[in-house]
């Protein structure tokens, strides 16, 4: 069987913005790939509070459904307790062999890949597609780029796409002080958000 061209995006997704959909599409289109695949992550830091990983999946869920070459993976959450990335790359590619992944992440993700635990596997067994950010210098993030290939031998594609400026907590900040979060998540997500009451006290 012939395998898909499929880039896993992985975030706390807390919530999904209108950002990291952009972001996806454009890797779609730009790299022709057959699907992205959302992965709200169970790798939270201790002490960070946010709504369970259901609440997060069921708001990504929503926001990418009418979308046919986005998919909603469960497969952190599924499996309990923390998942690191390697470990979620590694159960894909036992699942799914005949796949070619990738994996997303903004520049200011990519600066700090480096400190992840066994990232030289998250190197071997993907292309790391990047976005870059305004907050990461072009050089900067060059420059880490190259240092990550003459390192790990990493395959690392910058993705042509403008700068993006939304944030998952300029977002809650924004709910919490009452403002309207319009055009920066999706309209399902705006609902589903409100009806919940969710981030109106701090998470």
């Amino acid at each position: 069987m012939a395998g898909k061209k499929v880039a896993i995006m992985s975030g706390y997704f807390n919530p999904v913005h209108l950002g990291h959909l952009l972001i996806a599409e454009n890797a779609y289109e730009t790299v022709g790939l057959d699907e992205v695949l959302f992965i709200p992550t169970t790798n939270i830091p201790d002490g960070m509070e946010m709504p369970d990983i259901w609440t997060r999946i069921e708001i990504t869920g929503t926001s990418i459904e009418d979308n046919s070459h986005f998919a909603l993976s469960t497969i952190e959450a599924d499996k309990g307790g923390k998942s690191q990335p390697y470990e979620t790359v590694e159960a894909l590619k036992a699942k799914y062999p005949q796949n070619e992944y990738y994996f997303i992440v903004g520049g200011d993700t990519l600066m700090k890949m480096d400190k992840w635990e066994c990232v030289d596997k998250i190197f071997a067994d993907t292309i790391i597609l990047v976005a870059r950010r305004v907050e990461v210098a072009d050089a900067e993030m060059d420059a880490r780029i190259e240092e990550y290939k003459n390192k790990y031998g990493a395959r690392i594609q910058i993705l042509p796409i403008e700068y993006t400026d939304l944030y998952s907590a300029k977002i809650r900040e924004r709910v919490k002080a009452g403002r309207s979060i319009r055009y920066m998540v999706h309209y399902k997500a705006v609902e589903y958000i409100k009806k919940h009451k969710l981030y109106i006290s701090e998470q």
